[in-house]
């Protein structure tokens, strides 16, 4: 199986474009000739991204300044896709919080949620019937390594990502024979502003450096899953093992571990 052939009136949607993972795949996907809509809430750096697209390969892209933690703002622009011929759909916008839930920002948490699950799951069902009418779609949803195990400290990005790697590969089995694919993509750590959004920079420091997968590899990793219609993408040696340890580890034994992790980024 292989991705939708680019023509000029379908679209490549990519949330969270204005940085890492989102912009890398921004760009592979336009230098395969795919015109873009490019969602986030930076309208200046997706601008700035739109016009260095359109120099390197000459592809139009459509900026779409949404926070997709607002319900009002984010039921606009699904109305919107669920009318366009959409090639493709990366769902990769998402962030992080970390330390205890009973002390943590109520309304920040509802945010996490909203953009992590609510507007994955929103986008999805935007854009699906129309590429199940069309016979042709790709989607690739932007999940974790943190969803494979409970994340004491991190309650609540863990399971937002549980969410989206079930999603993607429940979606992928029932997709089967449509001309429609869904991907998974679970990263492990990859530099992006992830820590600084979350707010712990002492993350950085608990990864060895050569742990890490830039978000071009993590993007570009992604892209050749989607176009060999792969049902999960795990970039790196790193995320591979987190990925088993946390399919196969005892929860009684992973639970503590990682909570004393956690506890020394916060």
């Amino acid at each position: 199986m292989s991705l939708p052939t680019p023509i000029p009136t379908s679209r490549a949607v990519i949330t969270g474009a204005s940085s890492g993972i989102g912009a890398a795949l921004a760009e592979g996907l336009a230098q395969r000739g795919y015109s873009l809509i490019l969602v986030a809430r930076r309208e200046d750096r997706l601008r700035e991204l739109a016009a260095r697209l359109a120099a390197r390969h000459g592809v139009e892209s459509e900026v779409r300044a949404v926070d997709l933690a607002d319900r009002g703002e984010r039921a606009k622009l699904c109305d919107e896709l669920a009318g366009r011929d959409i090639a493709v759909l990366c769902n990769n916008a998402g962030f992080a919080t970390y330390g205890d839930l009973a002390a943590a920002d109520p309304a920040r948490e509802r945010r996490q949620v909203e953009v992590n699950t609510v507007a994955v799951h929103d986008l999805t069902i935007a854009v699906l019937p129309g590429m199940v009418a069309r016979g042709a779609g790709a989607i690739l949803i932007t999940g974790s390594t943190a969803g494979n195990q409970p994340g004491p400290g991190n309650a609540t990005y863990a399971a937002s990502k549980a969410f989206a790697n079930t999603l993607a590969e429940s979606l992928h089995g029932e997709l089967a024979g449509s001309g429609v694919q869904c991907t998974l993509l679970a990263p492990g750590p990859v530099r992006t502003e992830y820590a600084e959004v979350a707010e712990v920079p002492e993350l950085d420091r608990l990864v060895p450096g050569p742990l890490w997968v830039s978000a071009e590899q993590a993007a570009a990793q992604a892209i050749a899953g989607m176009s060999a219609g792969r049902r999960r993408v795990v970039p790196g040696l790193f995320a591979k093992a987190q990925t088993i340890g946390g399919q196969y580890t005892p929860r009684a034994l992973v639970g503590p571990l990682l909570r004393a992790v956690y506890r020394k980024v916060k």
